[in-house]
C-alpha cells in the first residue's frame, strides 16, 4: 500500500492489519535482554501478573529477584523508550518517519508467555503493534462502552466485546487509531513492538502554552479604580472590576512564532527521567570540528530534534541559525545523524559543538 494512501484512508480513521510488514523481522533483542533492560534504574518498565482473576502491577526498575519468581504464564513485562538504549531500535523508528517526528512517543517493547497480555484497553495515541518472535492474537473493537474494571490497577475494560480477531506472526504489523479497544493475548512465549506516536489533549496543549506565555509577557500597568463607588454589599465582585479586569487579559497575546517555539519546545522536551551526561574531557573546539568531519555526527538516543523556521529545537531549547547553517542541520533533524563530510558552514560547526558539550549529539565513533 502507498503511504499516501495510508495517510488518507487510516491514519487515525480506521485499523489496519498488515501482513509481513517487515520480511525476516525476528526482533531487536532477547528475553534476557529485555529482562536486564527492565532492571536498568533509567528504564521505564512495568510487570503485569494476572492471577487467580486478579491484575498486579509492579514498576520498574526491577529487580532480577522480580524476574525470577514468575509463573509459567499469564505475565507480561514492558519496556518503555527502548530507542533510548538500542541504535537498532532508532534505525526501526525510522521506517515510520512518513509521521512526522513531532509526532513520535517511543518505542515500547514488550515479552509475555503463552496467556500474557494486559487485558482489553484502550489507548489515546496511534500505535503499530509489529510482531517479533512468537505469536500473538489480537482483538479489536469499535465499542464505545468505556467502563472499567472497578478497583484494578490498570485501565482494563470490563465489557470488552471484540469485532475483529487476527494472530500474528514474526514481521505482522496491526495498526489502530487513538481510542479503538483492543486485546493481546499471547500465544506462546513473544515479543511485541509497539510503536506509539503522542496526542496530546486539548487541556494539556492549552496548560503548557499559557506556561509558556507567562515567560514572555511584558505588560506593564497596574489595577485602578479611580471611579470606585460604594457597594451595598462589600463581598460582590463588581461588574466594574470584572470589565476592567477583563480588559488587562485581552493584552494576551501570541502569533505563529510563539505557537511554533512553544510546540518545538514543548514536543523536543525529555521525559521527566531523562537525563544527558556531557563529555568529562571535551575536546577543543579545533579536534572537535576535525573528529566530526571524518566521523560525522549522530543525535544521542535521548535526543529529541525538530525543526523550524530557521531554528531548531532540541531537547526544549531554541536555537536560531543562518540559512547556511540551517541547510546543514536540517538533515540532522530529518535523519538523526550526519554523514562524515569535507566542507560545511561554520556556524553549523559552532552549533554542533553547543550540542556536544551538552551531551546532545555524539561522534559517529563514539557509538556503542
Amino acid at each position: 500500500m502507498a503511504l499516501k494512501d495510508f495517510l488518507r484512508n487510516y491514519w487515525q480513521k480506521q485499523p489496519l492489519l498488515v501482513r509481513n510488514a517487515l520480511p525476516g523481522f525476528n526482533g531487536l533483542l532477547t528475553r534476557d535482554e529485555l529482562m536486564k533492560l527492565a532492571c536498568h534504574e533509567d528504564a521505564q518498565s512495568r510487570l503485569v501478573v494476572q492471577k487467580n482473576g486478579k491484575w498486579h502491577v509492579k514498576h520498574g526498575p526491577l529487580s532480577s529477584y522480580d524476574l525470577t519468581k514468575l509463573p509459567k504464564k499469564q505475565w507480561t513485562l514492558l519496556v518503555q523508550d527502548v530507542n533510548h538504549f538500542l541504535p537498532s531500535a532508532r534505525d526501526l523508528l525510522s521506517k515510520f518517519c512518513f509521521i512526522p517526528h513531532a509526532r513520535l512517543d517511543d518505542l515500547m517493547v514488550s515479552y509475555a508467555p503463552k496467556g500474557g497480555g494486559i487485558g482489553p484497553h484502550f489507548d489515546s495515541y496511534d500505535v503499530f503493534l509489529l510482531q517479533g518472535t512468537g505469536s500473538r492474537r489480537w482483538q479489536i473493537s469499535a465499542q464505545q462502552d468505556d467502563q472499567f474494571i472497578a478497583d484494578a490497577p490498570l485501565k482494563i475494560l470490563k465489557n470488552f466485546q471484540p469485532e475483529q480477531e487476527w494472530t500474528l506472526e514474526p514481521g505482522d504489523m496491526l495498526y489502530l487509531p487513538p481510542n479503538y479497544a483492543h486485546n493481546g493475548i499471547a500465544e506462546n512465549d513473544c515479543m511485541t513492538y509497539s510503536i506509539g506516536f503522542r496526542a496530546p489533549s486539548h487541556q494539556e496543549l492549552i496548560t503548557q502554552f499559557l506556561v509558556y506565555l507567562q515567560d514572555d509577557i511584558e505588560a506593564e500597568g497596574w489595577y485602578v479604580d479611580l471611579d470606585l463607588r460604594l457597594q451595598f454589599h462589600p463581598s460582590k465582585i463588581s461588574v466594574a472590576m470584572q470589565s476592567q479586569i477583563g480588559s488587562i487579559l485581552k493584552k494576551i497575546k501570541w502569533n505563529r512564532g510563539d505557537i511554533e517555539d512553544f510546540l518545538g519546545i514543548y514536543l523536543s522536551e525529555p521525559k521527566s527521567h531523562v537525563f544527558f551526561e556531557q563529555p568529562e574531557r571535551p575536546l577543543q573546539p579545533r579536534l572537535f570540528s576535525q573528529q566530526i568531519r571524518k566521523h560525522g555526527v549522530q543525535l544521542d538516543l535521548k535526543s529529541r530534534m525538530l525543526s523550524g523556521n530557521n531554528k531548531f529545537y532540541i531537547n526544549g531549547e531554541v536555537f536560531k541559525v543562518g540559512i547556511n547553517a540551517y541547510r546543514e542541520l536540517i538533515k540532522l533533524a530529518d535523519n538523526q545523524e550526519l554523514a562524515p563530510f569535507s566542507r560545511i558552514d561554520e556556524e553549523a560547526v559552532k552549533t554542533l559543538y553547543q550540542w556536544y558539550v551538552s551531551g546532545y549529539i555524539v561522534s559517529e565513533n563514539q557509538v556503542d
